[in-house]
């Protein structure tokens, strides 16, 4: 697309409304594509990369099942007997199957559509801001599905050993609904993955000057007090699996504090 300048050399507000929707529009069918290349594929995701850490062949399963054995703690093995789906609804398995495939769209596409946005919002900034900016679309990216794989291999097996085990009482037998097993597996990923970005997120702030890495130290037991309460929601409700995920969200939050000292030192040597 052509970029329409006026007599200043820049776009007007309607012109960039329009540059924005072509940005938008280019994301969305990225997301498409991939989401229609997912739902041809969709036995492979299934069988494969959904219904596999319900199974004690699961990766994550057999390691801590080993590690029991090794340490003679069988409650630490999770997930040796794989759990039945089961499907009550008529079009229950046609509506996953969309659901399944969007989602899959949206986490391969992820970095093409930050790429876009990159790209609409570049030529706002000065030279120096797009210097210190360069790789953040493959650091946003990167961190992204980190917290996509950690998600996976170990938030989604505990969460489905505790949930889909748990019983108020023996007179109740679990039979897990399609619906509610592929939304829970389907969100924590992607949640993980979002809140990997802390980093880049602690970066941008001190950029714009809402914090500074002394606040960061500062309210360092208030951040932590409130990655307790993201890693409580995205995790089930038992402290070994909180702590599993605050470990590397606080390992992530200090990272932030160097990062951003960093990033403080090079603005105050722009200044001078």
């Amino acid at each position: 697309m052509t970029k329409k300048l006026n007599n200043t050399g820049e776009m007007s507000f309607l012109e960039h409304l329009e540059e924005l929707r072509w940005h938008i529009v280019r994301s969305a069918v990225s997301v498409l594509v991939f989401a229609i290349t997912a739902f041809i594929f969709s036995r492979f995701i299934f069988d494969y990369i959904l219904l596999a850490p319900k199974n004690p062949e699961f990766f994550t399963n057999r390691m801590l099942c080993r590690l029991a054995e090794a340490l003679h703690k069988p409650n630490l093995c999770i997930n040796a007997v794989g759990m039945k789906i089961q499907n009550i609804q008529m079009a229950g398995q046609f509506s996953a199957d969309i659901m399944i495939s969007l989602y899959t769209g949206l986490i391969i596409a992820f970095p093409y559509v930050i790429w876009e946005m990159w790209r609409f919002i570049s030529p706002a900034l000065y030279e120096h801001e797009r210097k210190y900016a360069r790789g953040s679309v493959a650091s946003i990216s990167i961190l992204f599905f980190m917290g996509a794989l950690f998600g996976y291999y170990l938030i989604v097996p505990l969460t489905v050993h505790f949930l889909g085990g748990w019983q108020v009482s023996e007179e109740i037998v679990n039979q897990i609904n399609l619906d509610s097993y592929f939304s829970t597996i389907a969100f924590i990923p992607f949640a993980s993955g979002i809140i990997f970005e802390l980093p880049n997120l602690m970066i941008f702030l001190t950029k714009v000057g809402i914090i500074t890495p002394s606040f960061m130290v500062k309210y360092r037991k208030h951040a932590i007090i409130v990655l307790m309460i993201l890693a409580a929601i995205i995790t089930p409700p038992d402290i070994l699996s909180m702590m599993l995920v605050m470990l590397p969200l606080v390992l992530l939050y200090e990272v932030s504090i160097v990062l951003t000292k960093r990033i403080a030192k090079k603005m105050e040597k722009m200044k001078q």
